[in-house]
């Protein structure tokens, strides 16, 4: 799961210089050449990752792609990264204000059987599954409301709330792959 930042930088005879941008590739110390500046028209950033995070790709999948999950890279506007980084905000608040429980669950396979392991849930996940619920599917992660569903609210905040602060400019874009 990919967040990308793609900035127009393509510079045209009728800018004025300081309008205009320098773009320089180098290879070590060495300049490319096969790169040719004046064809650059955007600087792609990746600036934020994800992996296993199902109720995050969900959220870009609602809100972003209007409801369609091919892999497609979807334009994601800073209003949007800033409604998610706030709902996962308002969700982790309420999940560490919930007590825990610990359920037998299923964790793999071991010799052809089935390997089960305690592991520690969260009771109350009323808003986690309003806002931000789980999704199954291949290569999803797990589904429970549990350390790792907060470790991807964590992730999401830590890399875009930075973002959000920058100045310039630049378009944001999710894509998945799987």
């Amino acid at each position: 799961m990919y967040l990308s930042k793609k900035t127009y930088v393509k510079n045209w005879d009728f800018q004025d210089k300081s309008q205009q941008h320098k773009v320089t590739v180098k290879k070590g110390s060495k300049v490319r050449t096969d790169i040719k500046p004046e064809r650059v028209s955007y600087i792609t950033e990746s600036v934020a990752y994800w992996r296993k995070s199902n109720h995050i790709h969900q959220w870009f999948v609602t809100n972003c792609q209007g409801g369609e999950d091919q892999c497609q890279e979807s334009y994601v506007d800073r209003g949007q990264l800033q409604e998610l980084v706030n709902i996962c905000k308002q969700v982790k608040e309420s999940l560490e204000k919930s007590g825990k429980k610990t359920v037998k669950m299923e964790v793999g396979w071991q010799n052809g059987e089935k390997m089960y392991d305690d592991v520690e849930v969260f009771e109350d996940t009323e808003l986690a599954e309003e806002l931000l619920p789980t999704q199954p599917g291949f290569f999803f992660g797990g589904t429970e409301y549990d350390q790792w569903y907060v470790h991807g609210l964590d992730e999401t905040i830590n890399q875009i709330e930075p973002l959000l602060q920058e100045e310039g400019d630049g378009d944001f874009y999710y894509q998945s792959s799987w």
